[in-house]
């Protein structure tokens, strides 16, 4: 391979036949996903095309063996800087992209929190399950379960790994969201279904309710 200069991958997929393919299939905004991603030919593919016509594709790239970083994302970063030396030398497409790695489970396989994830962890993944928006963490004087607000819905995550939360009066009067309705999540809850109507509260039970995506 080119941009190697040596053999680091067996069968890579050809670019230019994945480019043709590419320009057939798709618009010049489309988002272009391969879930295995091999040395990282979709990417390459894809940033000719953007280079060649203006286009403003993304791709997701999928890749679960050990060569992820050091030959997929490897061969990514070439291809946007640019590879080779001399006559050789091939301009750079331009472009970036973002590289993440697995985490742990957030809920194990009896559907209880995992408690080896970090806390701020469990709140960007109730954050967004219920509103698919990005989690920004933020400071207020609120409660320090207190999440954030979206669509004046007030999000709470009464969680605590060495001991069972319950949503009771005292947590209620800790509350300082102004808001048309709440959402808590606890692993209890002793206020009665009349009084949580009352307040517009919606009591989301600890792991039950957390949404596995």
């Amino acid at each position: 391979m080119e941009i190697w200069g040596e053999i680091v991958f067996d069968f890579p997929k050809n670019s230019m036949i994945i480019g043709e393919l590419i320009e057939q299939a798709t618009d010049k905004t489309d988002i272009i996903l391969d879930s295995f991603a091999g040395s990282g030919t979709t990417a390459h593919a894809v940033l000719n095309m953007n280079k060649v016509d203006g286009g403003n594709r993304k791709f997701i790239l999928i890749e679960m063996m050990d060569y992820a970083n050091s030959i997929t994302a490897e061969r990514v970063k070439r291809v946007i800087k640019g590879y080779g030396e001399d006559k050789k030398k091939i301009e750079g497409t331009g472009g970036n992209f973002s590289f993440y790695g697995l985490g742990e489970k957030l809920l194990l396989d009896n559907g209880m929190l995992n408690p080896n994830v970090e806390l701020e962890k469990i709140r960007e993944y109730v954050w967004y399950t219920e509103t698919r928006t990005e989690y920004m963490s933020i400071q207020s004087g609120d409660t320090k379960y207190y999440i954030s607000k979206y669509n004046d819905i007030a999000y709470y995550l009464y969680y605590e790994k060495e001991r069972v939360t319950n949503l009771d009066n005292d947590f209620l009067e800790q509350i300082k969201a102004k808001a048309d309705y709440y959402v808590i999540y606890a692993d209890l809850c002793s206020i009665s279904e009349k009084k949580l109507q009352e307040y517009n509260i919606t009591f989301k039970k600890i792991p039950r309710d957390i949404v596995k995506l």
